[in-house]
């Protein structure tokens, strides 16, 4: 069974909103984001920088808290760059991600952003014209797409095969007489890799070694001093056991293991930080049977929270039992068994929960979807059918 219990002020805020037909609503629990980023960061050692990547979830108070406790923000648009700019202003800033335009890079330049994370040797001339334009030199890391790493349990694979993210060796290779036609305006700082998503500590680590064993030999053939390593993010996060969290210890222990003199390591999470944070709150709206199986119709559904679509998983959730019933005729329901949680969407792909064992759930209960704090509200089709937008809430 996918179920998570929340606390109790969650469950106690969705009964009140109930109460004023106030649902579907996300709850951000910042109180317990920030001791869970302040614990992320005391696991780091020296010389390992903490960068939480905004699109995991763009909310300006979830960035706030965060950037408390992080060395800076990774964006991935210019979009994300002028929202992360306002939302915390002076937070360093990192600029990654692929199809970056002419016009971003040279708004990115004048915001002062401190690192490109350049994709390709187009990019990097692209970001030497808004350099030369502004009359101020870029910093930069070079995202590579490794070698193909041992087998892991991951669901989202990002490099070590043909991907449209990073370089592989060769063609990281053209990037030098472009950087020498570049003169100082582009400023080499070291290497940037992201390989999977949903890796346990000891596979990152070990990712880790792999791309410090490739960087340390290719910064030093091209005299990159001091140089910067971004190990990327791709934290696990568990959504069949909502209870596990990112053994952030061990992995620390594992960087500090690895980091050499003079060498900054970097690491830019994004879901496993915030994540636990969020939850979706909202109500039954109907329950029905057909073919044998119970559907549970709620208010909302996957273009508020797209999560368990987008990655194929079942959103853990917890039934809170409501008494009261207005209408004067029966109120549907179920029993112990297995239930399907579907939204209002005309697509039976609008489900967040497919067949999982509840004890029971009658229309007007409310449910609480829990790891709902990244890759959720930002990330889901929020005009398919034009139904009212979530509120939100922070506690």
């Amino acid at each position: 069974m996918v179920s998570v219990t929340p606390p109790a002020k969650v469950g106690e805020l969705a009964v009140k909103l109930d109460v004023v037909d106030a649902l579907p609503a996300y709850a951000y629990d910042l109180a317990a984001l920030d001791a869970h980023a302040a614990a992320i960061r005391a696991a780091l050692p020296a010389g390992v920088e903490l960068y939480y990547a905004v699109k995991a979830n763009p909310d300006a108070a979830v960035l706030r808290t965060v950037a408390r406790h992080a060395d800076g923000l990774e964006v991935s648009s210019g979009g994300e760059l002028a929202h992360a700019a306002q939302a915390v202003p002076g937070s360093p800033l990192a600029f990654g991600g692929p199809g970056k335009t002419g016009a971003e890079l040279a708004r990115a330049i004048a915001a002062g952003t401190g690192r490109f994370h350049v994709e390709s040797p187009h990019e990097l001339r692209l970001l030497g014209a808004a350099a030369a334009a502004a009359g101020r030199p870029a910093d930069v890391l070079l995202r590579v797409n490794p070698a193909p790493a041992p087998a892991t349990r991951t669901a989202l694979v990002m490099g070590g095969r043909a991907s449209p993210f990073g370089m592989d060796p060769g063609l990281l290779g053209q990037c030098v007489p472009v950087l020498a036609e570049l003169g100082g305006l582009v400023r080499p700082r070291g290497l940037h890799a992201h390989s999977a998503s949903g890796l346990d500590a000891d596979d990152l680590v070990a990712a880790a070694a792999r791309l410090l064993a490739f960087g340390r030999d290719w910064c030093g053939r091209h005299d990159v001093p001091a140089p910067e390593f971004n190990l990327g993010g791709g934290m696990a996060v568990d959504y069949r056991r909502p209870d596990s969290v990112f053994d952030w210890e061990r992995y620390g222990r594992g960087l500090a293991a690895l980091i050499g003199p003079g060498e900054t390591l970097r690491i830019e999470p994004g879901r496993a930080v915030t994540a636990y944070c969020g939850w979706y709150l909202t109500r039954v709206l109907d329950v029905k049977h057909s073919h044998g199986e119970a559907f549970a119709i709620i208010a909302g559904g996957t273009h508020h929270l797209r999560t368990p679509t987008a990655k194929g998983h079942d959103q853990p959730f917890a039934v809170i039992p409501v008494s009261r019933w207005l209408p004067d005729w029966s109120r549907p329901g179920t029993g112990a068994g297995p239930v399907t949680i579907c939204g209002q969407l005309c697509t039976p792909k609008d489900v967040l929960a497919g067949r999982v064992p509840v004890g029971g759930v009658r229309a007007g209960d409310l449910i609480a979807f829990g790891l709902a704090g990244a890759y959720a509200w930002n990330i889901s089709h929020q005009s398919f059918l034009m139904h009212p937008p979530p509120a939100f809430h922070y506690l």
